[in-house]
């Protein structure tokens, strides 16, 4: 008995994730073709900031663009205000990522932010937050409820920013017409290098 309801709790998350995939899908509209050109035409770096699972999460983001031809970086929004901000520019375009939108370390960046002159990209699932209010341009995510039972554990969220992040780090990179060659330049080493020089 226990199996089959661990069998059905595997199952349900899973599931739960997947239906909001393809509600994300759904939400793709001008804003995101607008962030994409805001990307494109950024003289500096892309920066992700966040804390908790999104922070995770950005880290990872971050690391994508850098490696399909975007220039880009995580600053941990914590650490942003014991000095890091000096990593900011005002040619720098910075995503503020929060499930809420109401995480007191990226709210209290905002402000020191604008004083750089950096322009600010929220993705968040709430429209309506001080995220999202203060931000230049808005992605949501959708997500209305985490694949936890609880309601608690960061999974949906973390799901759909992953995704959300992913589908403008491509998207990106064909503008800008990324090749095999230069991703194989950017990964002289491991099974990518090897798999490119094949």
């Amino acid at each position: 008995m226990e199996s089959n309801e661990n069998i059905s709790t595997a199952k349900q998350v899973i599931l739960s994730e997947a239906v909001a995939l393809n509600n994300l899908a759904d939400l793709i509209d001008d804003t995101f073709i607008n962030v994409v050109e805001m990307i494109l035409a950024c003289e500096g770096r892309v920066i992700f900031s966040a804390v908790g699972k999104p922070g995770h999460i950005g880290r990872k983001l971050a690391a994508t663009f850098a490696s399909t031809g975007t220039p880009a970086f995580f600053v941990h929004a914590a650490e942003a205000a014991h000095g890091d901000l000096g990593m900011i520019t005002a040619k720098d375009l910075v995503f503020l990522l929060s499930h809420s939108g109401s995480s007191d370390e990226v709210i209290h960046l905002i402000p020191y932010i604008r004083r750089i002159g950096a322009k600010i990209i929220a993705i968040t699932s709430q429209k309506n937050s001080s995220l999202a209010n203060s931000a230049d341009l808005i992605l949501l995510t959708g997500v209305e409820k985490e694949a936890d039972p609880r309601g608690q554990a960061p999974t949906t969220s973390s799901t759909t920013l992953l995704a959300l992040g992913d589908a403008l780090a491509i998207t990106v990179s064909m503008q800008r017409g990324f090749t095999q060659k230069d991703f194989r330049d950017l990964h002289p080493g491991g099974a990518l290098g090897r798999q490119v020089n094949t």
